[in-house]
């Protein structure tokens, strides 16, 4: 399905994007997961592609992170050996390719995919293994994509350190920073400084889920525990502010974590429709109701993402459609958003300088 920017014939999927938050586990293909589980002898909810996606999409409109997280199970257990790796991680790159994707950052916890004998290493190079075989393809065919792998620690678990070793090792080798990810609430990212002290220490670049299913002093402690160059979601920042609206005229008053993110230019990693399902934004919203306008409005440097395409059914250019036609925005404004993400990528200035050429490059077509 091709979606378009209202009252225009232009297809989205066609202008040039960048992806900051997509999970590698929320990003399979339904035949994919069929195929590898009949391999396996894993029991699957569906067996038809179809119906195996729409069950995923059914599973994920909870309103809880919590019950949204457990279709993870489904998708973790196909994705325990370095040939399934390899090919979710290729797959995935020529999904991000078809959707018009230039920049795109995979993140994933490798310490999930052990359960069949894999070190971590072996999973991280698996992955990498994918990516580059998907990205030669593109190349010789003429694209260009830049992707990179966000190595992912559980902050449930206790190994944060030896999960931010492994993204040392690896930086040179695919690995363009480190993440947290899994239940906000109750896991402050403080839980992990010994890991958080060592990434800063090797001067290794650090986003952190916050602000999506926990507060305020979740996102603080991102930013001063965590030093997150970066904001998982972080919609929930909106709590720091107070907003009073007389019509048309609203008054934001910014309390001090809002006005640092503003004031220092830290992008927020929002995904429109996940943070409707997982109920970061409140229950019962809708995406009228989810704050990325009023923070684009203020200033914040908003960035546009899907975070599990497979769950939300969604992918880059949909989303980029739902906040146009809910929020009248129109080709400038898609562009600004991917200004943003440019400028927060995990990439060099050389790269990001490239890549914003082609961004331009890109709009300015249409």
């Amino acid at each position: 399905m091709t979606h378009t920017l209202p009252g225009t014939d232009i297809a989205i999927e066609s202008l040039p994007k960048i992806s900051l938050h997509d999970h590698l586990d929320g990003g399979l293909r339904p035949q994919t997961i069929i195929d590898i589980a009949a391999e396996e002898g894993i029991d699957l909810p569906e067996t038809d592609a179809s119906a195996l996606g729409q069950w995923f999409a059914d599973q994920s409109n909870s309103g809880s992170l919590v019950e949204y997280l457990k279709t993870f199970d489904v998708t973790t257990s196909v994705m325990q050996t370095a040939p399934a790796l390899q090919r979710i991680a290729r797959e995935f790159v020529e999904d991000l390719h078809t959707d018009g994707v230039i920049c795109g950052e995979i993140r994933w916890a490798p310490e999930q995919h052990l359960a069949k004998g894999l070190s971590l290493d072996e999973a991280v190079e698996a992955v990498q293994a994918g990516i580059d075989e998907a990205v030669s393809a593109i190349d010789a065919a003429g694209g260009q994509i830049w992707i990179g792998q966000l190595i992912s620690a559980m902050r449930q678990a206790d190994n944060g350190l030896d999960i931010a070793q492994l993204a040392l090792r690896h930086r040179d080798r695919g690995a363009a920073g480190f993440d947290i990810a899994g239940p906000e609430a109750g896991f402050p990212p403080s839980r992990l400084h010994e890991a958080f002290d060592l990434l800063a220490s090797e001067f290794f670049p650090v986003t952190v889920h916050a602000g999506e299913a926990d507060g305020v002093e979740s996102i603080r402690s991102a930013l001063l525990d965590g030093r997150a160059l970066r904001l998982g979601h972080g919609v929930r920042i909106i709590e720091d502010m107070q907003v009073q609206q007389d019509g048309d005229d609203i008054t934001v008053e910014l309390g001090t974590v809002a006005r640092w993110v503003l004031d220092r230019g830290i992008a927020l990693e929002t995904s429109p429709s996940s943070n409707i399902q997982t109920g970061a934004i409140g229950p019962d919203r809708a995406m009228a109701d989810h704050p990325f306008n009023l923070l684009y409005r203020l200033g914040y440097s908003v960035t546009v993402n899907t975070d599990n395409r497979l769950m939300s059914n969604t992918t880059l250019s949909k989303e980029l459609a739902l906040l146009a036609e809910t929020f009248d925005y129109d080709a400038d404004d898609l562009l600004a958003f991917q200004i943003n993400a440019a400028h927060a990528a995990f990439v060099s200035r050389a790269d990001k300088d490239q890549i914003i050429d082609t961004l331009i490059a890109g709009f300015e077509k249409i």
